[in-house]
Order: structure tokens, then sequence, then C-alpha cells
């Protein structure tokens, strides 16, 4: 095909992303990128998540919004379903989605507002074909972590090192393996598809990250969602590799499927600089009542000012309850939210640390705010997530359960204190905060941005 010399107005990239808010919102984030520097911007989410979206920020229920064109598109699954069956949810939206993708890409063509480049998520090989097929230029974007990234394209390398066998298991034998010069060594407790007791899902995530393993391999570019100077030994790996992050929502929605309760913005206004313990753990963490027991009696005992984010299914579909009388206890320090504008919280300078779950999304927030973490991962990529942060960038403490899997009031009251008194985390937090606000000012990311786009533009 000859090649097209585009200005940047007429470029149109069509973003498509898995229907989950862990990735939802990093790609609406990259289409704010894009639609910054006048880019067209479509992004292709499926009608439910387009729901959720729009009843968490009404803003949204509109043609467009901040040039940003939000296209919902079925996933196969009735409406009455909750979307809480990762396997179910997964095959119906590989069977589904390619054909809506390609109508998309057809339509555009037939109305004069051809697309000129696919994003896809990493999961989305189909992706890379179908733009390929259809002489599009092309690019995958991974919304995770570069750890993760590292693990995902090396599954042989540790598969010779005895930390998995070949089916992907864990073999917990204690071997490590050093997957790249500025990143912890991976035992088996860091696997990312690691499901102990549940072989069926294990056996199907194992499958899942070796198909992206695939793709990237396929891709000319991978987009990410950190900053080259967090882990720059990454980039071996991956000579196709552009991080262009920290990917930040600026105030515009963040791609949250919960509505954001801002009123805790005006609690921290009241609060001492640097005293109070925020708690959220993410869109997908669940506990046992027994587990938030003792995190609640946990943050009493510090005694420092907290913003809790207590989702309204934080335990197996429904809210969390206190123990007896605790409300009232903490009523002149603490604060519940069901949801909170992430982005702003950390930024405030009332903020002196972050209990979370360590997704990815919530890391690079972290990170960028300059702000400790405390951490304490539920599944997947977060467990490897904490690792980096603790054993890598040295920004943070992990949480350990007891011999019965609880984390207790105690221990959490332990790490607390040891991390709000720890200078050189703090000191570490800070510089890695200035180093991603380089990045987005003119350094590596604005870089790879520009890069990106003039590949666009030939």
């Amino acid at each position: 095909m000859e090649q097209r010399h585009v200005q940047e107005n007429s470029i149109h990239v069509l973003l498509v992303s898995y229907p989950m808010q862990g990735h939802v919102a990093p790609f609406i984030k990259l289409a704010y990128l894009f639609a910054g520097r006048g880019i067209k911007v479509t992004l292709v989410i499926t009608e439910f998540v387009h729901a959720r979206l729009v009843a968490a920020h009404p803003e949204l229920d509109g043609e467009q919004y901040d040039q940003v064109r939000l296209v919902a598109v079925p996933d196969g699954l009735p409406k009455e379903d909750v979307r809480n069956d990762e396997r179910k949810l997964g095959e119906s939206v590989f069977k589904v989605m390619p054909g809506h993708v390609e109508n998309l890409l057809n339509k555009a063509n037939l109305e004069g507002n051809q697309v000129t480049c696919v994003i896809a998520d990493a999961v989305f090989g189909w992706a890379l074909e179908m733009a390929e097929k259809m002489e599009l230029k092309s690019a995958l974007f991974w919304p995770s972590a570069p750890g993760v990234l590292a693990l995902t394209l090396n599954i042989r390398k540790l598969i010779e090192a005895g930390v998995i066998d070949s089916n992907g298991t864990p073999t917990m034998k204690g071997n490590k393996v050093q997957l790249s010069s500025d990143l912890p060594p991976v035992t088996s407790a860091d696997i990312v598809w690691s499901y102990p007791g549940n072989e069926s899902t294990q056996k199907i995530m194992f499958q899942h990250f070796f198909a992206i393993h695939q793709n990237v391999k396929k891709s000319d570019w991978l987009l990410c969602n950190w900053f080259q100077e967090l882990n720059p030994s990454v980039g071996d790996l991956v000579p196709n590799m552009f991080p262009l992050g920290p990917l930040l929502a600026n105030g515009k929605p963040a791609g949250n499927f919960w509505p954001e309760d801002s009123t805790c913005l005006g609690w921290l206004n009241r609060q001492p600089v640097g005293s109070v313990v925020y708690v959220a753990f993410g869109s997908s963490s669940m506990f046992s009542q027994h587990q938030i027991d003792e995190l609640a009696l946990g943050l009493e005992l510090v005694g420092q000012p907290f913003l809790w984010v207590n989702r309204s299914d934080l335990i197996n579909g429904s809210s969390a309850k206190f123990p007896d009388g605790y409300e009232k206890r903490v009523a002149n320090h603490g604060k519940m939210v069901h949801w909170a504008p992430q982005e702003k919280v950390l930024a405030h300078p009332a903020i002196a640390c972050f209990l979370t779950h360590c997704g990815w999304n919530s890391t690079m927030d972290g990170i960028s705010m300059g702000v400790p973490f405390l951490c304490w991962p539920y599944f997947a990529d977060q467990f490897y997530n904490c690792c980096c942060i603790c054993n890598g960038y040295k920004v943070g403490l992990c949480l350990n359960p007891d011999d019965y899997g609880i984390v207790t009031r105690h221990e959490i009251r332990k790490k607390l204190d040891g991390l709000l008194a720890d200078e050189g985390i703090k000191v570490n937090a800070t510089k890695l905060k200035q180093m991603a606000e380089e990045s987005i000012s003119g350094g590596s990311s604005t870089n790879n941005l520009e890069r990106f786009i003039e590949h666009m533009k030939q």
C-alpha cells in the first residue's frame, strides 16, 4: 500500500479495550493523551461497560467527550448477567467482539471517517490481523506492569529455571530467576497466572498470558503505561516497547465503574499535612468479614486519620460491616466512601501513605504522586507488583498474613507505624515522582509519544 503522509488532525485512532476496569481506565487515559494532540479518537467498549461508565460519569453520556468518541458494542452475554465470571466473559468477548470491530472499521470507511491506526489491548491479537488485512497501522497496548511484561515474555526461561513446569504450574521449589537487572528475582509466588487449588482457572490464565506473549512478538509497536526510567533494562527485552506513562486523567473521568464521592476532598482539607492513610483495593479485591474486622481494628490501633474506600461489593457482592460501635469511635478521624477520585486524593498534601492491592493503575497513581505504599496484593499481577514496589523501587512495605491467611490488626499497625517512620522510603517515593513528572514534561514518555505520532503520520 502506498504510504500516506497525513497531519495529526487527519489521524483517526481506534482503541479497543478489554471490558474490565483495570483495562478500560488506562485506555480512556490513553485516549485523552492522543486527543490532547488533536488526534481523532474512537474508544470501543462493551455496552455493559458503557452503562457503568455513564452511571459513574454522566458527562460521558454524549456523542463524544473531550474529543474522544465512545462506541459501545455487545459482549455477547445476557443483559442481566453480572459479568463477574471472568472465564465466561472472556470466551464471549473473544467470540463476538472481532465481528463488531470489523463492522465499525468498514462503517467508518464508508462514512469518510477512515480509521488510520488500530491500538488494541495486548490480549486481542486478532486486532493486529484485522488491521493488517485492512492495510492499517496497528499497535498493542499493555495496561499492566513492566515486571509482569518481563514475566510474560520469559515463560520458557521460567520453565528452564524450574520456577514453573511446562503447563505453567508453579513448582514451589524456591527457585529464583533474574529476568532483568532492575527487577527483583522471580519466585513461584510471583507467577501471575497462579491460582492454587483451581487448576482449570490457572490453565486458562496461563494460556491467556502465553497468547499475549505471542501477540507482543507479532506487534511492531507496544505502548505501555509507565516511564522508561522506572525499569530501563526491561526495554532490552522488548525492542518495540514505547512507555507513554504515567497516564493520568488530570481531572477528567478516569474510567471508573463507581460514582466518585468527592466529599472526601473537603474532609482531607481539614486533616494535617502528611497524616492520612488512604485505603483502597481497586475494583475486584474481596475480603471475608473477619478480615474486614481486622483491617478496621488495625486502622483504629494506629490512630492516624484514614480515608477508606469501602466498595459496595467488597465482601462477596455486599458492603463491609464494621465492628459494633466502630464508626462512632473513629468518627473524628476516619472517613469511609464507596469510591474516591483517586488521583486527586493521592495528590492531596494530607496523604501520608497508600494501603493498596497493588493493581498497576493504582501503583502508577501512587508513584506519580510520590506516595509510600503499604502493599496487600489480592491476585494475579498484584503479587509481583508488590515485590517490585517493596524490593525493586523500594517505596513500600508488604503486609504478611498469619498461618490462617489473615492479615491481623497487629500486623497492620506494625507495618503502618514502620512505613510512616521510614524516611528512606519517603525519599525514594519523592525521587520516583520527580522522574515521572519529567518523563511526561518533555522527557522519555513525551519523546515516545512524538515517535509514535510520526509513525502514524507516514
